[in-house]
């Protein structure tokens, strides 16, 4: 079967959408009958690129948006052009897009839709992001031949929002990197030397800055615990800045001056396995998740999960870790606490998120995913 697969979101830093892409992409190559093609938004290559872009050549895309009129649109008339110039049904049995938006292919098209966030929360995206997704989605839905979600909870939303047939709509989990494993002390010592940090002290949380991440009420809750906790605790963030930060940025101000709040950015990813395997908890709040890579890769590392119980977060943690309600700091904070002061109910989710990740793996993904390609060519 020959397989037409945009892989544009690869070469951007590997958030969620990228790392989907990338892992899928690795483990269907290894599945036997499958050739593949990649598309790089300007070119084509038979060869899978793991190595993105870096970090500081992505912050440049937010100043192209904002300064270049119609960067969004013209950027797909781009890619549109590029893609068509060797896409056909006669080259390719299939066309999978990866990433929501499909570009224009006259054959069988299966598309991944991770979320329908702009739709539940468009306050939390920019304006323009909204309007390119009014503005193509449907338009994508029409032109599929079906459709992946990465959990139920989206599949169904995607039913009772468009109408669509269930049949027409697979939900396939996602897999955890084999690289996070648990670490040792002395395992984890580079990176943590790197940002001075203490195995097993600190509370980490991982994932772009934007308002759909809801860190503010992960800071409120870390502000509540007692001073002592936060100095022996340090809250710790990762990922790269996105969208409307200056609030939350004004919100943990006094905690990153008085080093009780370290931002470090976007980080290597060892550094980030390391960092996961030697953090104390990870807090992960979010309002809105389509899965939510960082609770599963944190539990295939033995770190406990303190995470919101809001869309698809339940189906991927399960009952391996702590959940709280998104928006209710309170509770939050007395999760952290708990997992400090109670040493046997931390090892105990430890175990238990060991046992949860093992149910996650990426060949199984990709098997069911090929089952679907196999679908739309019978």
């Amino acid at each position: 079967m020959r397989v037409a697969f945009n892989a544009t979101a690869l070469l951007s830093p590997l958030t969620g959408i990228g790392q989907y892409g990338l892992h899928l992409a690795r483990n269907l190559s290894k599945l036997p009958g499958l050739e593949f093609d990649y598309f790089y938004g300007a070119f084509w290559d038979k060869q899978l690129k793991e190595s993105g872009v870096s970090a500081s050549a992505a912050a440049a895309l937010p100043w192209l948006r904002r300064h270049i009129p119609y960067s969004y649109e013209l950027r797909r008339w781009v890619q549109n052009n590029r893609f068509a110039r060797h896409a056909s049904p006669s080259r390719f049995d299939v066309y999978h897009e990866p990433n929501i938006l499909p570009l224009r292919f006259d054959g069988p098209t299966v598309i991944s839709v991770h979320d329908l966030s702009w739709i539940r929360y468009p306050e939390t995206h920019p304006p323009e992001r909204v309007r390119a997704m009014n503005r193509y989605f449907e338009a994508g839905l029409r032109q599929a031949s079906a459709i992946i979600t990465d959990a139920q909870s989206v599949k169904q939303e995607l039913l009772e929002t468009f109408g669509l047939a269930s049949d027409f709509v697979t939900a396939i989990p996602l897999g955890v990197d084999a690289t996070f494993t648990p670490q040792t002390a002395a395992q984890t010592r580079l990176a943590r030397e790197k940002y001075g940090l203490a195995h097993g002290q600190y509370f980490l949380a991982v994932g772009t800055l934007e308002p759909r991440k809801n860190l503010a009420t992960a800071l409120l809750a870390y502000q509540q615990l007692p001073p002592d906790v936060r100095a022996r605790y340090p809250l710790v963030l990762i990922g790269m800045k996105g969208w409307h930060t200056s609030a939350l940025e004004r919100q943990m101000a006094p905690m990153v001056q008085a080093g009780q709040v370290r931002q470090l950015g976007y980080v290597s990813r060892a550094d980030l396995v390391s960092l996961m395997a030697a953090a104390r908890a990870l807090v992960y709040p979010s309002i809105y998740e389509g899965f939510g890579l960082p609770p599963l890769e944190a539990m295939a590392c033995g770190t406990p999960v303190i995470c919101s119980d809001a869309s698809s977060l339940p189906e991927v943690v399960g009952n391996a870790g702590i959940m709280v309600q998104a928006l209710d700091d309170v509770a939050l904070c007395h999760a952290m606490s708990h997992l400090v002061q109670d040493e046997s109910a931390w090892l105990a989710f430890k175990e238990k998120s060991l046992v949860r990740a093992q149910e996650f793996t990426w060949h199984a993904c990709a098997t069911k995913t090929l089952k679907v390609y196999q679908s739309v060519v019978a």
